[in-house]
């Protein structure tokens, strides 16, 4: 589990001006924490971190000196200036299930021979302990076939009992259908007049 060093913002300056320094904000919010704690992380580590984990990890969160066990609970991207400018992490109670969501992971996509893939679903929602939070679901597609479809309740996060499936057991995650192109006939001279 990576390990993030953030520090207490100070609320005297603004979100802004600590961008500009080359800072990302943020916010620690728990049952154990009063209100919600204001933080800023460097932007170097921010996006260290996001290179391995995204919305739905599982972090330890070190703030000037103690140690919280959080999940990404919200990662604000700024496309404009190709940034990130907040996150949110909510810090987690080892006995209390916690909301969160799992990005599914398509694998072995190019030795499908026949078909097209399509991908319904992109992440799966769901309550666990923080001992049992997933955030990636991986799901091998290297053996389907036109006509084939894999749901939520055909993966592995389905079958643990300790997870709380949010999404639809029935939803489609991806399935492979016949390709249908057709090309125009070319046409003749004598049609085109």
């Amino acid at each position: 589990m990576n390990t993030l060093k953030a520090e207490k913002r100070s609320m005297d300056v603004k979100a802004k001006k600590l961008r500009r320094e080359g800072y990302v904000t943020g916010n620690l919010f728990g049952r154990e924490i009063e209100g919600s704690l204001p933080i800023q992380m460097t932007k170097k580590a921010v996006d260290q971190l996001l290179k391995t984990d995204n919305k739905g990890s599982q972090v330890m969160l070190e703030v000037d000196g103690k140690t919280y066990d959080a999940l990404i609970k919200e990662v604000d991207y700024n496309a404009m200036a190709n940034r990130v400018d907040e996150i949110d992490f909510q810090a987690l109670v080892s006995t209390e299930k916690v909301h969160s969501v799992a990005e599914i992971v398509l694998l072995n996509h190019e030795k499908v021979e026949a078909g097209v893939l399509q991908e319904d679903l992109e992440e799966i929602s769901y309550k666990a302990l923080p001992a049992d939070l997933v955030d990636k679901v991986q799901v091998d597609v290297g053996e389907m076939k036109i006509g084939d479809v894999i749901k939520v309740k055909d993966l592995e996060i389905a079958k643990n009992p300790n997870i709380d499936l949010k999404t639809d057991p029935e939803a489609v995650v991806v399935s492979c259908t016949a390709v249908h192109n057709s090309v125009p006939e070319p046409e003749t001279a004598e049609e085109a007049e």
